[in-house]
């Protein structure tokens, strides 16, 4: 069987971007003109645009030309950053806007993170998170009680939420716990980060603690496919199982 259709378009596009046909920050052509050039229908161009868009290679706006991003946005958890620190440290303009602040009692996921009893009371935070103009995250985070007046002060387009709380109320951040997954896109996921309902979006979970292990807040945060790249970096001088060659032996049960 050959190649499917939308495939080759993509592959054909990606090496006319990394062959430098189309540097960074130009745009591609349209897609009527790109389904003029293979002679394909503009649904099957459209699918070869988000394999590159999922790549990270251009931008994942729809319903606009799409813009070279070439290089990759990553982001590593060597380091405790916010979502703000990283992007400024990589040159990328940022802005956020906090869309709803609501004290509810946790659920018991929020409950078991933030290490308080059921039903305790907490902070819910919704806010769209963008890189240079273009909704990249949607951010869902439960804080601790404790921080939630420190929240409920800050502006609606605070950059940094972390970084304001830090330098305001001495609430710093000194350990992140983080679970990556993928899940389809809800209504409001797709409402918000322009995206068909249903699409792929990469999730990353995260608890944040301060020096002394107290939870401040457990977030949710959903990234539009292709605007981030997480990098995790690891060796066997930390891994719970030496590794030596010849040894392949497997330990009986107890």
């Amino acid at each position: 069987m050959g190649t499917a259709r939308y495939l080759e378009i993509a592959e054909a596009l990606r090496r006319s971007i990394l062959g430098g046909e189309y540097p960074v920050g130009a745009q591609l052509p349209s897609e009527s003109d790109l389904a003029a050039r293979w002679s394909a229908s503009r649904g099957t161009v459209r699918q070869g645009v988000a394999v590159l868009a999922s790549e990270g290679l251009i931008g994942s706006r729809q319903g606009a030309r799409r813009i070279v991003l070439r290089h990759e946005r990553r982001h590593s958890f060597a380091e405790l950053n916010s979502f703000a620190q990283w992007a400024q440290g990589m040159g990328y303009e940022t802005s956020s806007r906090i869309l709803t602040r609501t004290r509810r009692p946790a659920t018991p996921t929020e409950a078991s993170r933030l290490s308080v009893p059921a039903g305790s009371g907490i902070l819910y935070v919704l806010r769209l998170r963008l890189l240079d103009g273009e909704p990249a995250m949607l951010e869902r985070t439960a804080y601790a009680e404790w921080v939630a007046p420190a929240v409920e002060e800050l502006a609606e387009d605070c950059v940094s939420i972390m970084n304001s709380i830090a330098e305001r109320q001495g609430i710093v951040a000194q350990y992140g716990e983080h679970l990556i997954d993928a899940v389809p896109a809800g209504s409001v996921d797709a409402r918000m980060l322009r995206v068909r309902r249903g699409s792929p979006l990469l999730r990353q979970r995260h608890l944040t603690c301060t020096a002394t292990g107290r939870p401040i807040e457990w977030t949710d945060d959903r990234y539009v496919a292709g605007s981030v790249t997480f990098s995790v970096s690891n060796s066997s001088d930390t891994a719970p199982l030496s590794r030596h060659a010849g040894d392949l032996s497997i330990p009986s049960g107890d």
